[in-house]
C-alpha cells in the first residue's frame, strides 16, 4: 500500500505542471466575444492579450482570435494578422501564414511601409534568409513623412506626444523596423524568441 501511495503521489507532481497550465489560459470566451472590436485588441488586461501574455497560453489566445473573428464577421484584418502571431509563437507556422499574408493593405493606405514587415515576417516562417534581408532593406527605406503634423526625425527615432507630466515615447522610423531588425539577428531561432525584445538592437 506503501509503495502504491510512492507511486501515485510521484505522477500526481508529473501531472500538475499540464494541469496547472492548463488552468492558466482559461478565459471567459462568452464574456470576452462580447467585447468590442476596440476592446478586444487593445485593452492589455481584458482582450485577448491578457490571455497571450500567458507563458504557453499562445495557441488559447490564438484559438480566442479564430473564435472572435468567426462571430465578427466584420471584424479588421489587423485580428487575423495577431491570430497569425499567437499562431506562429506556438510553432504552428503553416497556419499562421496565410493568416498573416490576409493582413495585407492596398499599395496606396500603407505609407509607413507595412507591406515590407509583412514580407519579412512571411520570410522569416518559410525560412527564406534571402528574401527576409531583401524586405528588411525595402522597410528601412520607407521615407520619413516630412511635415502635416508630424514630429521631427532624430537620428532614426521621432517622439510621440505624452500626457502632461509624463515623458514622451520615442518610435524608430520606419515602424517595426525593430522587430525586423531582429528576425535577421536570430533567423534561426523560433519566431517566439526572435521577435522578441532580446533579439533586436539597443536603443540609444
Amino acid at each position: 500500500m506503501r509503495k502504491f501511495t510512492a507511486v501515485a503521489f510521484f505522477f500526481l507532481l508529473l501531472g500538475s505542471p499540464a494541469i496547472h497550465a492548463a488552468d492558466r489560459c482559461k478565459y471567459d470566451e462568452e464574456a470576452l466575444l462580447a467585447l468590442d472590436e476596440n476592446a478586444f485588441d487593445q485593452d492589455l488586461s481584458g482582450g485577448w492579450r491578457a490571455i497571450a501574455s500567458i507563458p504557453g497560453c499562445e495557441l488559447a489566445a490564438a484559438e480566442l482570435l479564430a473564435a472572435y473573428r468567426a462571430k465578427h464577421p466584420n471584424a479588421g484584418t489587423l485580428l487575423a494578422w495577431h491570430e497569425g502571431q499567437m499562431r506562429a509563437s506556438a510553432g504552428q507556422y503553416e497556419q499562421a501564414i496565410p493568416l498573416l499574408e490576409a493582413a495585407r493593405k492596398p499599395v496606396e493606405q500603407d505609407p509607413t511601409g507595412w507591406n515590407h514587415y509583412v514580407d519579412a515576417t512571411l520570410a522569416f516562417l518559410r525560412h527564406d534568409n534571402p528574401a527576409l534581408l531583401a524586405a528588411q532593406k525595402r522597410l528601412a527605406a520607407v521615407a520619413y513623412p516630412e511635415g502635416a503634423g508630424m514630429p521631427p526625425l532624430k537620428d532614426g527615432y521621432f517622439e510621440l506626444p505624452a500626457p502632461p507630466g509624463q515623458p514622451g515615447m520615442k518610435m524608430r522610423w520606419p515602424p517595426n523596423i525593430e522587430v525586423v531588425d531582429g528576425l535577421v539577428a536570430c533567423f534561426r531561432k523560433p519566431y517566439e524568441e526572435a521577435y522578441g525584445a532580446s533579439c533586436r538592437p539597443p536603443r540609444p
